[in-house]
């Protein structure tokens, strides 16, 4: 392990980090009442004007020293889901849990099923479902850095929840218990052995069904969180899928390689994404996205917009946008959720619902 000196160093570099900016505009509406909240964290949310009953839900996770309005105002996750039709769901770090706004992903009662943040995130997601009445089997989870890793925990600790995930310069589940064994992580040093690593992922849960996808994103210039936890999170998810075979290697653009692992069926449930040259961030393509991405720090113009392949990898986006046809047959839903206030009927009947699944005592 690393000295305490070699720590403590680095939490105050990141102490240091200016936080994010809030942007002048933001589509994101506050998203509170959700349940018991053990992890007390915020909630934003974005439900598109024209949207089908039986959306696809996704929920994005920000990094260090950033907020959800925005990472989303970099990454453009709502200007995307205006055009295809999708709800987004942003849960938001406090300073109260942690100085540096970091999902406590390495802290053992945050990331146990039935607690702390994992619990609050879960809850966040089944408020939305009862809102919105988006489908139960297209929900997502998508996140950077401390988000990537806390996207790791999610889809370890609710597999039976999410269809797929994406983790972008994140680390693997249950690598970490404490903040200095977290840095040493975050260098590449130590933690369980390869051999180890999917069985953190099966004694998460009691889930017997199929696994969620995994999409794995990081450049290899990675100074902050190395790319060496990319490999072993897709080595972490592997035997899961049963996914034994040569990856299926392709160019994407220059400096950016896909690799793609199958299961027995032939369906793709892996692929890890590297990138020459970047450092610690959210690849984005500011040029040529057609949600108009922005760079910003930690958020990257690498030529190549994660937000589009990774929404396009979870079947999510097509080539016809959602404003491009008719209106659907069901009435939409409404375009922003209904007064949260404490006393409402909406919060009470979430609240009702939480109880009888078991979420919320």
């Amino acid at each position: 392990m690393r000295p305490l000196s070699d720590t403590l160093a680095r939490l105050k570099q990141f102490a240091g980090a200016a936080p994010q900016g809030l942007p002048s505009a933001s589509p994101l509406k506050p998203f509170a009442s959700f349940g018991s909240n053990p992890g007390q964290l915020l909630g934003w949310i974005h439900v598109p004007e024209i949207v089908r009953k039986g959306a696809p839900l996704v929920v994005v996770l920000h990094g260090c020293t950033q907020n959800a309005r925005g990472y989303d105002d970099s990454a453009g996750w709502t200007r995307l889901a205006d055009r295809h039709g999708f709800v987004v769901l942003f849960p938001e770090q406090q300073r109260s849990n942690n100085p540096n706004l970091c999902f406590n992903w390495f802290t053992p009662e945050d990331t146990a099923r039935g607690g702390g943040e994992a619990l609050s995130i879960r809850q966040m997601v089944a408020a939305a479902q009862i809102a919105h009445g988006t489908d139960p089997a297209r929900v997502f989870v998508t996140g950077l850095s401390a988000g990537g890793a806390m996207t790791a925990v999610m889809l370890a600790t609710y597999p039976d929840v999410f269809a797929g995930g994406a983790v972008i310069a994140g680390l693997p589940f249950a690598v970490a218990r404490s903040v200095p064994e977290a840095f040493d992580r975050m260098r590449g040093h130590g933690g369980p052995r390869r051999s180890e690593l999917a069985g953190l992922v099966r004694a998460a849960s009691q889930h017997s069904g199929g696994w969620p996808t995994l999409s794995v994103w990081h450049g290899d210039a990675d100074l902050t969180v190395a790319p060496s936890n990319a490999a072993a999170l897709v080595e972490q998810w592997r035997p899961l899928h049963e996914a034994s075979g040569p990856p299926v290697q392709s160019q994407i653009a220059e400096g950016c390689s896909r690799r793609v692992w199958k299961d027995a069926a032939g369906r793709e449930v892996i692929e890890h994404y590297s990138l020459a040259d970047l450092g610690h961030g959210t690849p984005l393509d500011a040029a040529r996205s057609d949600h108009r991405e922005k760079a910003a720090p930690f958020m990257l113009d690498a030529g190549v917009s994660s937000t589009a392949l990774i929404s396009r990898y979870w079947g999510i986006v097509t080539d016809r946008p959602a404003g491009k046809v008719a209106q659907p047959a069901e009435p939409p839903a409404p375009p922003h959720a209904p007064a949260w206030g404490a006393q409402s009927a909406i919060a009470h009947t979430i609240n009702d619902a939480l109880r009888t699944a078991g979420l919320m005592k």
